[in-house]
């Protein structure tokens, strides 16, 4: 096993990306449309962990009604679907091809040890290396919709899990593809230097099949487009005049589309100013991570209103029921616990069994000692409710590197399970801090470890594709938002400009350790889990199910997509991948 433990800075997240992106999803495309999807009433006549203890369905803002919810008896998940594991279904990938930087990755390779905030020098682009970083990527994402003699025409549809009720109107992230095809068509035709040739007779191609609005959406992603391939080449002024007709155009109070393009325009001019030294590099004062951890109304209403967190934390609690089945003491380890709402599902599956549980502890890892303190007492309260012995501890840590597996008290007759969501991602930047924390999971031996995380590539040290990568990424969210959400509720202004805005700014603009939004593809975490020994566990159909039936219990459940890579689960927003849910053991 020692050779599973090697030094964490041996371990690329950016190089790793770029190369393993490049060929898996280039072999992913040809299998795509065969893709299934698991459709909720094929599985009929069972219970759910979401129909029988319905807790978020009605909301959870409100923690207090649950305490008097009524005690009966609900059927267990457990052991109806056996029947289930062994069916053999086929999935194909969910990405879209990438082939991201050939030339700068090359570079990278011959670097033994790439601490994430480590960029390469920079340098002047030549028209050719930014071909191959940004145009083949755009090429490849782009080459989904086709225009032919004046006929509005969509090739089919690659994300067979989706199915538009309104059809006839382009999604944000389709406009976005539309334009990266365009742009891709027109980047040859017109002179790197001839900004007011673009300028006066914009990427003139035919717009058949568009309406008026989506032809002007296409246009404007375009300009965008266009403006941060001059950033990529540190041609700043003339990517500056683009931003100037970007900014007349767009808005945070327009439609989705412009509404992007309104904070990405935000990121390229702030990336401008650093870059040229107009502004000194100040740290955003809004913390992403941190405001993600804390349980605001923000949060609570996009736990409500948007599928994707519910969707992963009831398949994954459905992994831990099964796997602590028999079990006398179970011990889940929460690496972030927030709210805890999604510990009262597991406490009304445990006390439904057909024999008694002995000990449910719960352990809460975390920094802020009231925050866990309220959780803690609301938690104990529910589990009075249910008549289950409980346990709760707070294992407070000012630094994950001061993490112990002697501070959570393990007795060898529990079950461990450990519950990691959205918590990896944030150390990506300190990897000292990740190696410490496996070292310290994996000395505890759960017997399943389940991972929550962003499905997206924003690792990479190439400026370009990051861009592109964030701009459909977030295209497919502020569309999902626009559905989801009315549009005078306060918490969207809020979502957007605060956790979408900064987090676009922290991506594009920043660079070296003030870069902390580094999310990585779950092919990447596969590598880095097996340093540690840990070997993917399979999603039960049951899991499955339950991700199926909560996305249906919400108004754009139409619109999500939950199809398989291997045996992780990817949540998207119409075919666009957002989240993984996977489950791990220490062989």
């Amino acid at each position: 096993m020692a050779n599973t433990m090697s030094s964490f800075g041996e371990f690329n997240f950016g190089g790793f990306q770029d190369k393993l992106g490049s060929t898996v999803e280039n072999m992913e495309v040809e299998s795509i449309g065969g893709k299934q999807i698991y459709e909720a009433e094929n599985w009929g006549g069972f219970g759910s962990l979401c129909s029988d203890y319905g807790i978020y369905g009605n909301g959870f803002s409100d923690f207090t009604k649950y305490q008097q919810q009524d005690q009966q008896q609900q059927p267990q998940l457990i052991s109806d679907y056996g029947v289930f594991d062994d069916m053999q279904f086929q999935f194909g990938a969910l990405s879209p091809p990438l082939q991201a930087c050939l030339e700068e990755i090359a570079k990278l390779e011959s670097i033994p040890t790439l601490v994430p905030h480590v960029e390469p020098p920079k340098k002047e682009l030549k028209r050719d290396s930014f071909s191959v970083a940004g145009l083949d990527l755009l090429n490849n994402y782009g080459s989904g919709f086709k225009r032919l003699n004046g006929e509005r025409i969509v090739e089919p549809n690659p994300y067979p899990g989706y199915t538009e009720v309104k059809s006839s109107k382009l999604s944000t992230e389709e406009i976005v593809r539309v334009a990266g095809a365009r742009f891709v068509r027109t980047a040859s035709q017109v002179s790197p230097s001839d900004i007011p040739s673009m300028l006066s007779h914009p990427f003139e191609l035919s717009f058949a099949g568009l309406s008026n609005e989506e032809s002007r959406d296409v246009e404007l992603v375009e300009f965008l487009l266009a403006s941060a391939e001059k950033v990529g080449y540190q041609q700043y002024e003339r990517a500056s005049k683009l931003l100037d007709l970007c900014e007349r155009l767009c808005s945070d109070r327009g439609n989705p589309v412009e509404r992007v393009v309104f904070y990405f325009c935000e990121a390229l001019r702030d990336k401008i100013d650093r870059e040229t030294g107009r502004t000194t590099h100040k740290k955003q004062s809004f913390d992403i991570d941190k405001a993600m951890m804390i349980t605001n109304e923000t949060s609570l209403a996009c736990h409500n209103k948007i599928p994707f967190c519910q969707i992963a934390q009831f398949a994954g609690i459905q992994g831990i029921v099964e796997k602590v089945v028999e079990a006398k003491k179970v011990h889940v380890i929460d690496l972030e616990i927030r709210s805890g709402v999604q510990w009262t599902v597991l406490m009304q599956a445990l006390a439904s069994r057909d024999f008694p549980l002995e000990l449910l502890k719960i352990s809460a890892v975390g920094t802020s000692k009231e925050t866990i303190q309220n959780t803690g007492k609301w938690l104990e309260s529910f589990a009075k409710t249910m008549n289950l012995p409980f346990s709760f501890k707070m294992v407070l840590v000012p630094d994950m590197l001061d993490l112990k597996e002697d501070m959570f008290e393990l007795d060898s007759e529990e079950t461990v399970a450990v519950y990691t969501e959205f918590v990896l991602r944030s150390m990506v930047p300190q990897p000292d801090r990740l190696e410490s924390l496996m070292k310290v999971i994996k000395n505890i031996h759960p017997s399943v470890t389940v991972v929550t995380e962003v499905e997206a590539n924003h690792n990479s040290p190439v400026f370009v594709t990051r861009f592109i990568e964030a701009l459909f990424f977030f295209s497919a969210f502020f569309d999902c938002v626009e559905t989801c959400i009315e549009q005078n509720e306060p918490i969207r202004k809020s979502l957007e400009s605060q956790y979408f805005g900064n987090g676009i700014k922290n991506i594009v603009a920043t660079e070296g350790e003030e870069r902390k939004i580094r999310n990585v593809k779950i092919d990447v975490w596969r590598a880095f889990f097996a340093r540690y020994g840990m070997e993917e566990m399979e999603l039960s159909s049951s899991s499955l199910y339950q991700a199926e039936l909560v996305a249906k219990n919400f108004p754009c459940g139409n619109s999500c997509t939950i199809t398989m890579d291997g045996k992780t689960l990817i949540a998207g927003w119409k075919g666009t991948p957002l989240q993984s849910l996977s489950l791990w053991k220490f062989v």
